[in-house]
């Protein structure tokens, strides 16, 4: 997997990186990657294959139908592959499970996308036209995503583990999405994880993880 540089998705990313709005901040980030095998990329396909083969040699024993049946067909295999590949190039210290990420991911279409954008985007929506005028925030991230995968042809997903194992899911977090865009002729991959956070909760964090000893200095330099 090889990190593409897209300058439509920059000025999203530019204006999604940290979005103050009071009490919340909303967050997103873009990022678009080549399902072209780099580095150690071989290594832990074969893995990740394998580990598929063996759950599904596992389940053949029984008779009742399991929901990774659609990993019977190779492709359906390879498309689970190339996004865990994408999830690690994301957090490469993270350790993805083939099996729980086929759980937490979930095929869907632009309007079930668009859904949820137009709900939970409204307020970043609104600042987008503000502050950019012309074309909505949810057009202009069409017509970026449209360049890199070409949204009439590609597959979506999105990716909902539990809190736990969800290396998106960041302190002060109301609420969280994850979704991927793959184009299987093209071979790219498009991320796009929003989120929107609590601006108290993060500040009453920040403030606990004060060391005591700058406390101290504060009072220090206090005039008694």
């Amino acid at each position: 997997m090889k990190f593409l540089e897209y300058t439509p998705l920059d000025r999203l990313n530019d204006f999604l990186s940290h979005l103050n709005l009071g009490e919340r901040t909303i967050k997103g980030c873009l990022e678009a990657y080549s399902c072209k095998h780099t580095g150690t990329d071989k290594k832990l396909s074969l893995s990740l294959e394998n580990e598929m083969l063996d759950y599904l040699g596992k389940s053949s024993d029984t008779d009742s139908p399991s929901p990774a049946d659609v990993l019977l067909s190779r492709s359906s295999r390879k498309t689970l592959i190339y996004l865990v590949l994408t999830l690690y190039h994301m957090y490469p210290d993270y350790d993805f499970s083939a099996m729980k990420a086929h759980q937490f991911f979930t095929e869907e279409s632009w309007d079930s996308f668009k859904q949820i954008f137009d709900t939970y985007m409204f307020e970043a929506s609104k600042e987008w036209v503000e502050t950019n005028g012309g074309s909505s925030l949810l057009d202009s991230l069409y017509k970026a995503l449209d360049e890199v995968v070409k949204l009439a042809d590609c597959e979506i997903y999105s990716y909902n583990p539990d809190s736990d194992a969800d290396p998106f899911l960041e302190r002060g977090a109301i609420w969280s999405f994850n979704f991927f865009f793959y184009h299987r002729k093209l071979k790219r991959v498009v991320s796009f994880r929003f989120c929107c956070l609590s601006n108290l909760v993060t500040e009453e964090f920040l403030m606990a993880e004060l060391p005591f000893e700058e406390d101290g200095e504060i009072f220090d330099d206090m005039d008694m």
